[in-house]
């Protein structure tokens, strides 16, 4: 038999609460479509040695294993992390020069979908900006529909809540904010908590991630031999980085935390 159908009641604002009628039946809502346009992922933080280069590397092989296509870019002249462990997926860029800066750009708007992942190494900011005005890389990238993703890899010092607070001043509400806090570079981030930046990068929509501490050894092993995440945690112990079981283990764990936290930071 077909169902008999409720009469229609319309709800006013005068009704008490306890008259208003109860929903019964579950209601699908549709989810928030994905964005389909291109992402460039600025790794950056300004300052060295605070582990923009492991940042970098653990997103190239996030979009490895989940077959996001991707482009990397290296800044670093000398020492290029994404040049030296995934160098099949990068290629070299100088700040320096416009045109070469332009291929992060054109590469993202040529390619819809693609993520394009930039190293940034330290001291490259103001080089970054001026490209950034002088060619009117935000208007273009909106207009394109490509979004600009800024990863701000923060240590435990002063030095970063100050950088932050620099490049929220420069840019505002006009990039997409992550701020990773990188536990291999201490893990009591007062500083920061206490500066009001935090609050003031997350009213902006910023989205953070935590990066675990990692036990030096396994990542020195890994650096040693110039191996990806991917062959690390699955060479046999006498090869490349030669592990320990308890270092693959712990190195597992440690992808596993990383890979959940990017993840749910919407790359």
């Amino acid at each position: 038999m077909p169902r008999s159908r409720a009469a229609t009641r319309t709800v006013s604002n005068t009704d008490s609460f306890e008259s208003v009628p109860v929903l019964t039946q579950a209601v699908h809502v549709a989810a928030a479509p994905e964005f389909a346009g291109s992402k460039i992922h600025l790794i950056g933080g300004e300052k060295g040695g605070v582990g923009k280069s492991v940042v970098a590397r653990l997103l190239a092989q996030h979009f490895i294993d989940h077959n996001l296509a991707f482009t990397g870019f290296d800044t670093d002249r000398s020492h290029g992390a994404l040049m030296r462990f995934y160098k099949d997926y990068a290629s070299p860029v100088l700040v320096d020069r416009f045109e070469a800066l332009d291929a992060i750009v054109e590469s993202a708007i040529e390619h819809p979908g693609q993520r394009v992942l930039v190293d940034l190494a330290a001291q490259t900011h103001d080089p970054l900006v001026r490209w950034m005005d002088e060619s009117g890389v935000l208007e273009l990238s909106a207009e394109s529909g490509v979004q600009i993703h800024y990863w701000h890899v923060m240590d435990a010092g002063r030095d970063s809540v100050d950088l932050l607070e620099r490049l929220i001043d420069r840019f505002e509400n006009r990039l997409q904010y992550v701020l990773v806090l990188n536990e291999l570079r201490g893990d009591d981030f007062g500083n920061l908590e206490r500066s009001g930046q935090f609050e003031r990068a997350k009213a902006l929509g910023a989205r953070v991630v935590r990066l675990k501490h990692l036990q030096d050894a396994v990542l020195r092993k890994i650096d040693a031999t110039d191996t990806s995440f991917w062959a690390a945690r699955t060479m046999a112990s006498n090869e490349g980085p030669k592990l320990g079981l308890l270092e693959r283990q712990r190195l597992k764990m440690w992808l596993a935390h990383a890979a959940s936290e990017i993840a749910a930071a919407g790359v």
